[in-house]
């Protein structure tokens, strides 16, 4: 029933690199200078992030305003971290990177609409997120999410640069979700009334 709250989120959602048409790129590839520009199947056969483009975050909501005790808009704002499973095979290697990583930030705005019912609530909410991505390309089919991120820490601590070097992206993504939420009362409340 407050006005502030928070919330710890997790979005899994998917990406795939655009395979038709051409991109503008930057940095080095097989030791030259990449294009400035050129179709992604001219250097990758995949790239994606399907096993998801996932982003844990921390968000600050406020409610805005109410129509009524029944209907609560509310917005927020958060920011975290992005652990995408790393989907990369390039056409010179015969290799692929396969695995969970740690990519970096991400920031996320929402707004949406709580409609109270007794116990209930039914939600309605849009989410914009953006992940700046910088994945190391290291030719390692990954097992299990804790046993990759292990991995990955391991190679920051020793000073390891990955094999095939840093694979750079923005993410940007709208969403639109709804849901139910249950709402409870503590007992101390319940005899307050």
């Amino acid at each position: 029933g407050g006005r502030f709250g928070t919330m710890i989120d997790f979005t899994h959602s998917k990406a795939y690199a655009p395979l038709q048409g051409e991109n503008d790129m930057q940095g080095t590839y097989d030791g030259k200078p990449a294009p400035q520009r050129a179709k992604i199947t001219s250097i990758y056969d995949r790239l994606e992030f399907t096993h998801g483009h996932n982003m844990l975050t921390l968000n600050g909501l406020v409610r805005v305003f109410g129509f009524s005790n029944r209907i609560a808009p509310y917005a927020g704002l958060g920011a975290g971290i992005s652990l995408p499973h790393a989907e990369s095979h390039n056409t010179t290697d015969a290799a692929r990177t396969y695995e969970y990583q740690y990519a970096g930030p991400n920031a996320q705005a929402l707004f949406g609409v709580e409609f109270r019912l007794k116990s209930r609530s039914i939600f309605v909410e849009y989410k914009f997120t953006i992940a700046d991505y910088m994945t190391p390309v290291t030719y390692r089919d990954g097992t299990w999410f804790p046993i990759d991120m292990w991995r990955q820490f391991s190679r920051w601590w020793s000073g390891q640069e990955p094999p095939g070097g840093w694979l750079s992206t923005r993410l940007t993504s709208h969403q639109v979700i709804s849901g139910i939420l249950l709402r409870s009362v503590p007992a101390s409340a319940k005899v307050a009334k």
